[in-house]
């Protein structure tokens, strides 16, 4: 890769790839927590209001693989990474890299709605610092147009310069948010204001939304205890979300793979209803280190003796929560064979 650079050959990745065969519009969303609950819920608002959609990318099914069955669709709804994003390339680098025979037929990644969820410390084990995360995340608004819309949160724009350069028409998606509401579903209802669906049907669809497997995802009750499995929370502010959505004490099982986050914005948490920790993987040195002044945190070898332990130490009215802040790598698949695992061995207790 980097020789192709140096001898200014393109090298662009799988959405570029497959946006050229695109024959719809797509919506893109991209964040560092919330993409999947979303794009989902959004999918589920276009298809009920009568738009053919389909949903791929980050989520599970490849953008290039899925694309050519899109002939028939109003439109695609793509949750992109910074991994994905960070090596999209601008009108400018397309020009300097392809042959002039090339670069006439090659389409720049050009999103009609592209939206930046949040922007938090995330992935700092792939990229070199924060900036960098922050620079691939604002790539999804790169080519865009003033006929096409850029979503980002107000506050973000600010802190972050992430609409400096944009050409897009600019919306907020924390417009009109309230104290309680839930910040995916107020972005979803902000994107979709400029597609000229009825916001009574937003409001339907989401009263009746299930949400998404891995996601706070409650698994069962049991001598008066809630598990819940918050496996797809692989940073300290998917945590947050999860301690501030659960209104009773929690017993918190979490670790796995460091990306080099700060564990501590969970701290201000800990009075209010964290009990106690259970800390697994290769981080639970690190995470017992950050909480050990605060709260009592007891280092487990695998997922099975922390459920064991949390069910040992839980009390009737309390919930039992995986919500890792880490990456699953060092002892899973994935996020979604942790989250099954979990749900395994909880279903399992007697």
């Amino acid at each position: 890769v980097r020789w192709a650079k140096e001898e200014r050959i393109a090298v662009f990745g799988e959405i570029e790839f497959g946006y050229q065969f695109c024959p719809c519009p797509v919506i893109a969303i991209t964040g560092s927590n919330g993409k999947t609950t979303t794009v989902t819920l959004l999918k589920e608002i276009l298809t009920v209001a009568g738009f053919r959609v389909s949903l791929c990318g980050n989520c599970g099914i490849p953008f290039s693989g899925s694309v050519l069955d899109f002939s028939n669709n109003d439109y695609v709804i793509l949750e992109v990474s910074s991994f994905q994003l960070e090596s999209l390339l601008s009108r400018k680098d397309i020009a300097q890299t392809f042959l002039s025979e090339i670069k006439d037929d090659f389409k720049p990644f050009t999103p009609c709605i592209a939206a930046v969820l949040n922007v938090s410390i995330n992935h700092l084990d792939r990229h070199a610092d924060f900036s960098e995360y922050v620079q691939a995340k604002k790539k999804i608004f790169l080519n865009q147009d003033s006929s096409n819309y850029a979503f980002v949160r107000e506050s973000d724009a600010k802190e972050f310069n992430m609409v400096d350069g944009v050409t897009a028409q600019v919306h907020f998606l924390d417009q009109d948010l309230s104290v309680d509401e839930n910040p995916n579903y107020r972005a979803v209802k902000n994107i979709i204001s400029v597609l000229d669906i009825d916001p009574l049907i937003a409001d339907s669809v989401i009263n009746h939304f299930q949400g998404v497997e891995h996601r706070l995802e409650w698994i069962r009750c049991l001598d008066g205890i809630d598990y819940v499995n918050d496996s797809k929370a692989t940073t300290a502010e998917s945590c947050v979300w999860a301690l501030k959505n659960i209104r009773q004490p929690v017993i918190l099982i979490c670790g796995g793979r460091d990306k080099n986050i700060d564990f501590s914005v969970v701290n201000s948490y800990i009075k209010e209803n964290l009990k106690k920790i259970f800390a697994i993987g290769e981080a639970r040195e690190k995470i017992k280190q950050t909480f050990k002044n605060f709260l009592q945190v007891e280092m487990c070898e695998d997922l099975e003796e922390a459920v064991v332990k949390a069910r040992e130490n839980a009390v009737q009215g309390d919930c039992v929560l995986l919500s890792p802040m880490c990456a699953s790598f060092d002892m899973f698949l994935d996020f979604e064979d942790r989250g099954t695992q979990y749900k395994q061995i909880v279903k399992m207790l007697g």
